[in-house]
């Protein structure tokens, strides 16, 4: 695979973990270091290691895992949307609400996982053709990790305090994303 096809792969996979970033740090009420690191290693990793899965799984596990793997992945991103939905609800209502830190624990593998499985059809298409592996997996991790701080960062300057209502947007477009894996 040619740089130029390399790098427009690595941001295309790259895009809905930017999204989901961006909710993130949209809903996320103080966004510390640690914040972003596990968010941008988490992603990143899944990120590289899905297309490495792919390049060795194979056209018995990519034929199944390619048909059940969008509804895999709306159904981990509704899961959590619907969550935020319903803490954002709580906190919108003068409540207090109980938002769980998606940076941490099943919410951030759920995402993790639910961000990458496209690129385990990259990696079936790069053994297809015969390309190498290990160049175009540290490109697309990297680049996830890049997008996932990004996302953060301009979801956290976009929240401006809006607490709950900012975590029911942030539900809203995780099921979007999901839905859009599973219609397109």
């Amino acid at each position: 695979m040619d740089p130029v096809s390399l790098a427009a792969t690595a941001v295309a996979l790259a895009m809905d973990a930017f999204a989901v970033a961006l909710m993130t740090g949209v809903v996320t009420r103080k966004l510390t270091p640690g914040h972003y690191f596990r968010m941008a290693f988490h992603f990143g990793l899944f990120q590289a290691l899905m297309p490495l899965l792919g390049w060795f799984g194979g056209a018995a596990v990519y034929h199944y895992l390619s048909s059940a793997g969008p509804w895999i992945a709306f159904g981990l991103l509704a899961f959590i949307g619907v969550k935020m939905l319903v803490s954002g609800a709580a906190g919108s209502s003068g409540k207090p609400g109980r938002a769980k830190d998606p940076t941490r624990g099943l919410s951030l593998a759920g995402l993790s996982v639910a961000t990458s499985l496209d690129a385990l059809a990259v990696g079936f298409s790069l053994a297809v053709i015969g390309n190498g592996i290990l160049v175009p997996c540290l490109v697309i991790g990297v680049t996830a990790a890049v997008f996932t701080i990004l996302g953060m960062s301009l979801g956290s300057v976009l929240s401006l305090g809006y607490g709950g209502w900012a975590e029911i947007g942030g539900g809203i477009v995780l099921v979007i994303i999901g839905l859009k894996m599973v219609l397109f």
